[in-house]
């Protein structure tokens, strides 16, 4: 390890999840620190692997997608890779998680209408050999949450 993670450390990481396209000036600011202490943290940061990229939210909403469900799906495990392979295949999956509890595998989707849920269901992830039995959750609502880091003592 490369020393701790340290109050200064958890400023720059919640200000980034905000807003990653912060300059480091104008992040500077915020935190009330030197531009090139706020630099050389960062760049400490991503050679660390804690930053992992800076990258954009796209709202989805606006390019048509609508509507998002979650996927719940019971498999044949010994075809799991093969699976999970498939699924991200599909464009509109969005991401596959492996879990505990009654499903083996939930997988997030956004589409642009109903209909097209119904059509990935039903010709792409219901046909896909191994896959045993799913139930589907529209999302109705979502409030997001941004993570604030602290320091552990």
């Amino acid at each position: 390890m490369m020393g701790k993670i340290d109050v200064m450390d958890m400023k720059i990481l919640t200000e980034l999840i905000k807003d990653s396209s912060l300059s480091i000036p104008k992040l500077s600011k915020k935190i009330d620190a030197n531009p090139s202490v706020v630099y050389s943290r960062i760049k400490r940061l991503l050679k660390r692997d804690i930053i992992k990229t800076f990258t954009i939210v796209v709202n989805e909403e606006l390019l048509g997608y609508t509507v998002t469900a979650i996927i719940g799906t019971e498999i044949d495990a010994r075809q799991r890779e093969t699976i999970i392979n498939e699924l991200l295949t599909i464009k509109e999956v969005r991401n596959v998680s492996e879990v505990t509890g009654r499903f083996d595998l939930l997988i997030l989707i956004k589409t642009k209408s109903m209909d097209e849920l119904y059509n990935i269901i039903s010709e792409n992830i219901g046909k896909i050999s191994g896959i045993l039995h799913t139930e589907t959750f529209i999302e109705m609502n979502k409030r997001i949450k941004e993570p604030i880091y602290s320091v552990q003592r």
